[in-house]
């Protein structure tokens, strides 16, 4: 019997642009594998409260590119939602796993910007066959991170490069990879290399959480409420089933183009040379930012109150 998976990707409306590279990917993996076995779930967030839109008609024009993205799935088991309300990456997948937790074996946090190797389900499959811990986590080799710290997730082309924040390295933080490149890395592997990493560490693109993990009672807790959800399931995972295993595939590339200009494309008021510099020119995520972080790391203090975006909408008065 072959693994049921999940994977699921929020859209927020100003990353329409780089959509197109994930579903390719996507599409690949799944027919590598069997479309039949992997439940494909996307929202497209229209809100505005946060970020809004440079120009007022251009969003049924991204409405309507979304929705012509979304037919290319008109074969495949997919779940597709608009939605109007202030919906971030934490709430969606808050919700995506306890919707799916109880439909499929295994869940996939995709993104926008995440390019999914061709072999992940294979491999995925595989290691959910063979294994003998019903409650794990897997990660796939990334590119280069922002400190040694992320040395042990990444890919073994990546290891001995030195940090360059050029767009031209093709192993620095700032350049956007292709799909095509991309294969090139996992077209050459022969055997997965596959080790487990101790202790935790991951980034939410591409994560994959065995749905046992969720039914336990493990997720994003309601105080991760914008960002840092990552940091929250993983430290919720480990206070709640201690150090279950992450199992890591070294050898097969999946590609986070974090730094991709185009995943902020029309937002109005925004400016900056980076992603980065985008995001702190507004004082709201300066404000949630921190609040969120401190929210993460504090929630497991009986005696710490959580901000909640209320705090943050207060402190811009």
């Amino acid at each position: 019997m072959k693994t049921k998976f999940a994977i699921g990707c929020l859209v927020q409306w100003y990353e329409m642009k780089i959509l197109p590279d994930y579903i390719d990917t996507l599409l690949a993996a799944v027919d590598m594998y069997d479309k039949d076995e992997v439940l494909i779930d996307f929202k497209l967030v229209v809100n505005q409260e946060l970020e809004q839109i440079d120009q007022p008609d251009r969003m049924p024009s991204l409405v309507e590119e979304f929705n012509q993205q979304m037919k290319r799935f008109s074969t495949y088991n997919h779940s597709v939602e608009i939605d109007e309300t202030l919906t971030t990456i934490a709430d969606y997948r808050r919700e995506f796993n306890i919707k799916y937790c109880e439909l499929v074996d295994v869940l996939v946090w995709g993104e926008t910007d995440m390019l999914v190797p061709k072999q992940a389900f294979l491999a995925l499959n595989n290691l959910h066959q063979n294994v003998n811990t019903p409650k794990y986590l897997a990660t796939f080799g990334i590119c280069k991170m922002w400190d040694e710290t992320w040395k042990v997730l990444e890919h073994p082309e990546f290891t001995d490069k030195q940090h360059s924040d050029s767009k031209d390295d093709w192993w620095g933080l700032n350049y956007d990879m292709t799909k095509e490149e991309m294969y090139t890395f996992n077209d050459k592997v022969e055997e997965l290399e596959v080790t487990i990493v101790h202790p935790h560490k991951f980034n939410g693109c591409g994560l994959v959480i065995s749905s046992e993990v969720v039914r336990s009672g493990v997720n994003i807790p309601h105080s991760a409420f914008f960002i840092h959800e990552d940091t929250a399931m993983m430290l919720m995972t480990q206070k709640v089933l201690g150090n279950i295993p992450q199992y890591h595939f070294r050898n097969i590339l999946m590609v986070h183009n974090r730094k991709h200009l185009a995943k902020r494309s029309y937002i109005k008021g925004e400016v900056g040379a980076t992603v980065g510099q985008k995001r702190n020119s507004n004082k709201w995520y300066v404000a949630a930012n921190k609040m969120c972080e401190q929210n993460v790391y504090n929630m497991l203090n009986p005696n710490y109150k959580s901000y909640t975006w209320k705090d943050v909408f207060d402190s811009l008065k």
